[in-house]
């Protein structure tokens, strides 16, 4: 049977509890697609604030038989690079572009001056817009974060269907301020401690659960509109969870599998995961696993080591049930025939997330003792911690906002039946987010454009990664990056890498994974070299130096005092 003919004849399930969609203007172009349009669909699985080993095909203990599962049947990229933070990493992987290029250089906040606004740059094209003019069907579930504008929206920046908050989200079980939930532009959850899944309401709200309720809702919506109009349109899904970030927002039942399973301590742990590692094959065994850089858990006292086993349980049944929903997205693609033929990824967007010290978020203070108080209470109220993080980012060094590869080395997994014929198999050169805007050009057949919606589009900077999917075989490339002041830069086997305001840290990255033999002073040539390529490129995208960041921000704090003074 035909690809057309399973998508004609297949049986979709209407959701229980049916919304009428509020549809946005159109966005793309006429096109013509053809009656067997075999082109795959794309779905795209964005973790939040997960680390390098934190899933089970990358060295864990959480159970992730799904993430699993799609390892098992396609390829994990070893190297793979976000930006170290939320925002950026978001403006990249929808724009192929560096974040400054995209005007997200820093957090969606507009300082009023190129590459650091509050959306998305009108000289920056996104994967929907560009899928959308190709003919595909576009939809977004989750977690924007790349402002809150109307005319910055993921429906006004090409996603034809969409469900979630605009901002950041920090609640599972409930919807803070700046986190109001939209079905397209129409606002349908404010501000509430219970909200209501209106797809099924027979059901808890939870973030997790409910994005996937309405990335199948959309699937089924678009594929009952190709049979209806006889047509055989692709899909392209960007599913952003807000899983695992914080607040520490668990089920009672995850909760219950891992409580206890983490006694052992930090230390201890992060050994297991760089055992599992090495004999995964996803680390060479001549990088040792990076110290601590936290006291011995030993060190703690009872009652502290039970709440952090506490709270790192928690974080663990976060990424159970994020697995969980994941399995539910392969089986429903699997049901509806589509699986074979869609190009699923798996990643995250920053390492794991040392905030705010050795026992996280208000950790002395919201403890397993009263978590009845605060389990469920929205905002900066819980994380896990500086120890956590450690072990999450295993086996490298450093954290979220920053450019060594504990911040921005990130679990990557694409399977693909249909084309990626390798099984469980290993990729080891660099990638990055700048690479899935070509390789989703690539893959449906779409064109790039120079100039959109009047505006002169910036060329990609990324490169297709199906010659990996295809093959282990490795080219030099060039990587940047900064956030903060923290910056770096990887070209080939070097990487420089320095935090704010501090010296330039020099590491040869085939041998020194880990970071942990800086080469700064007895080869200041190459950090010459590499320091002339980086002061280029910032110069490039607009990056601005923490000095001239900090102004920027007085200048805007200034303006806005004069205008209220002048109403």
């Amino acid at each position: 049977m035909s690809l057309m003919q399973k998508r004609l004849n297949m049986t979709t399930r209407l959701p229980l509890f049916f919304i009428p969609l509020i549809l946005s203007p159109a966005v793309v172009c006429d096109v013509k697609v053809s009656k067997a349009d075999d082109r795959p669909n794309i779905v795209v699985l964005f973790a939040d604030d997960m680390g390098f080993s934190d899933v089970g095909c990358f060295g864990s203990e959480i159970q992730t038989p799904n993430i699993d599962r799609l390892a098992a049947g396609g390829v994990r990229l070893t190297h793979f690079y976000n930006t170290g933070r939320c925002c950026p990493s978001r403006a990249s992987i929808l724009t192929g572009l560096y974040p400054h290029q995209a005007d997200i250089g820093h957090m969606a906040g507009d300082l009023e001056v190129r590459g650091y606004r509050d959306r998305l740059s009108p000289k920056a094209v996104t994967i929907a817009e560009v899928l959308g003019s190709a003919g595909y069907h576009t939809i977004m579930t989750g977690k924007w974060h790349l402002g809150w504008r109307d005319e910055g929206s993921p429906t006004a920046r090409g996603f034809q269907h969409f469900y979630g908050t605009r901002g950041y989200i920090d609640s599972y079980f409930t919807i803070v301020p700046r986190t109001e939930i939209y079905l397209n532009e129409k606002l349908v959850l404010p501000v509430s401690e219970n909200p209501v899944n209106h797809l099924h309401p027979e059901n808890e709200w939870y973030t997790t659960d409910v994005f996937t309720d309405y990335a199948l809702h959309f699937i089924d919506t678009v594929q009952r509109e190709n049979v209806r109009n006889k047509q055989d349109k692709p899909f392209f899904l960007y599913l952003a969870y807000n899983a695992p970030h914080f607040p520490l927002h668990a089920k009672p039942q995850e909760i219950a599998k891992y409580r206890g399973r983490y006694r052992d301590g930090w230390q201890e742990l992060r050994k297991t995961r760089y055992k599992r590692l090495v004999e995964l094959g996803v680390l060479d065994d001549s990088w040792p696993l990076s110290p601590p850089d936290v006291p011995e858990w030993e060190s703690l006292t009872d009652k502290q080591r039970d709440d952090m086993d506490f709270k790192m349980a928690l974080f663990a049944a976060i990424v159970d049930r994020l697995d969980q929903n994941i399995g539910r997205v392969i089986d429903h693609l699997d049901e509806i025939g589509e699986l074979d033929n869609t190009l699923v990824l798996f990643l995250s967007d920053n390492g794991g997330t040392k905030e705010t010290g050795l026992f996280g978020i208000k950790g002395e203070t919201n403890t397993v003792d009263n978590h009845d108080q605060w389990g469920r209470k929205g905002g900066w109220t819980s994380s896990y911690g500086q120890g956590w993080a450690g072990l999450s980012n295993v086996p490298f060094r450093r954290y979220k906002r920053e450019n060594h590869e504990g911040g921005i080395s990130a679990p990557f997994i694409a399977h693909w039946p249909d084309q990626i014929k390798a099984k469980g198999e290993l990729r080891h050169p660099p990638a990055h987010l700048i690479d899935l805007m070509p390789t989703f050009v690539d893959v449906a057949d779409a064109t790039y454009p120079n100039n959109f919606n009047g505006n002169q589009i910036e060329p990609m900077e990324g490169q297709s990664l199906m010659p990996i999917f295809h093959s282990d075989a490795s080219k030099p490339r060039t990587l940047f990056w900064e956030h903060e002041g923290n910056r770096a830069i990887r070209d080939g086997d070097w990487k420089l890498v320095g935090e704010r305001n501090g010296p330039w840290e020099l590491y040869r990255i085939s041998e020194d994974r880990t970071e942990l033999n800086n080469l700064a002073d007895s080869d200041p040539q190459t950090v010459a070299v590499l320091t002339a390529k980086w002061d280029s490129w910032a110069d490039k995208v607009g990056v601005l130096t923490p000095e001239q960041f900090e102004e920027a921000k007085q200048q805007v704090r200034e303006r806005a005092k004069q205008q209220k003074k002048g109403k």
